[in-house]
């Protein structure tokens, strides 16, 4: 038998199947974590922390620069464009997928997260509610912000008008939420927990973490969602489980997303560069 597995044995002394890891110690846990951060929002994080430096140390006011979120990567060339957003899109899962890899090692997988389809309807209720709660909170906060000279201009999107901007735009949202909550919130705080942390300091953890990659957008964009993220994980430790946050994520971005690409030069008080 191979070290670091152990079997239960049935009746005839055979082992059954599946066989059951065991625990890998704290060390390997923080280094498996560190890992899996380094290969997305850790990596996200210290991006958007130089960005941010860019931004504060270039001439003029932060509301007076740009941060564009979904733009062009083959302009005047729609197909490939395309091939590139949906490349874009596949490879940035490829992290949760490796989280899902690293769980079912345990022998647990993403469920234990709460990240599965045993309360469809649950999670999508929950999921509408905070997203209408945070949603509204969140446009009049960046704003603010945006108006104190805190934030840069948000564009969530830059597309070229072609028929697959919009769907591509809710893959795009959907891919941000699944990223986010399943590694920031479920993953992080599951091996932040197996290492013995405190809840606050873990909930400290992971807004924190949050805000850091969000930073590119500005003071406002690092101060709103380590809020958000506090509320994030205050939820997720209630109802244990992942999913309606995903969907609350996914609701946000997919408003944030399409409302802009609707409305950008059309009404008045939606900023645009």
């Amino acid at each position: 038998m191979e070290a670091g597995v152990q079997a239960e044995a049935d009746p005839l002394g055979d082992p059954l199947s599946p066989w059951r890891p065991e625990r890998p110690p704290r060390r390997v846990l923080r280094d498996e974590t560190l890992l899996v951060l380094a290969l997305s929002l850790g990596a996200s994080g210290v991006a958007a922390l130089i960005s941010f430096v860019g931004s504060v140390t270039r001439p003029g006011g932060l509301k007076d620069q740009a941060a564009t979120l979904n733009a062009s990567a083959a302009p005047g060339r729609p197909w490939l464009d395309l091939a590139w957003q949906l490349f874009g899109i596949a490879t940035a899962l490829v992290p949760v997928a490796l989280v899902a890899h690293l769980l079912l090692r345990e022998g647990k997988g993403l469920r234990v997260l709460g990240f599965d389809l045993r309360r469809p309807w649950t999670d999508l209720g929950r999921g509408a509610a905070v997203a209408a709660v945070v949603g509204s909170t969140g446009i009049a906060f960046y704003l603010a912000a945006r108006a104190l000279g805190f934030n840069l201009t948000v564009v969530p999107e830059a597309l070229p008008e072609v028929w697959w901007k919009y769907p591509v735009l809710v893959l795009s949202a959907v891919q941000n939420s699944v990223l986010e909550e399943v590694i920031v919130l479920g993953y992080l705080l599951r091996r932040l927990d197996q290492a013995g942390w405190s809840p606050r300091a873990s909930m400290a953890t992971s807004a924190l973490l949050r805000g850091s990659y969000h930073l590119y957008q500005g003071v406002g964009g690092f101060i709103g969602n380590v809020a958000m993220g506090v509320l994030f994980v205050y939820l997720y430790r209630r109802w244990g489980r992942v999913g309606p946050l995903v969907v609350a994520h996914a609701l946000l971005d997919i408003g944030a997303f399409v409302g802009y690409g609707l409305l950008a030069g059309k009404v008045g008080w939606l900023p645009t560069p």
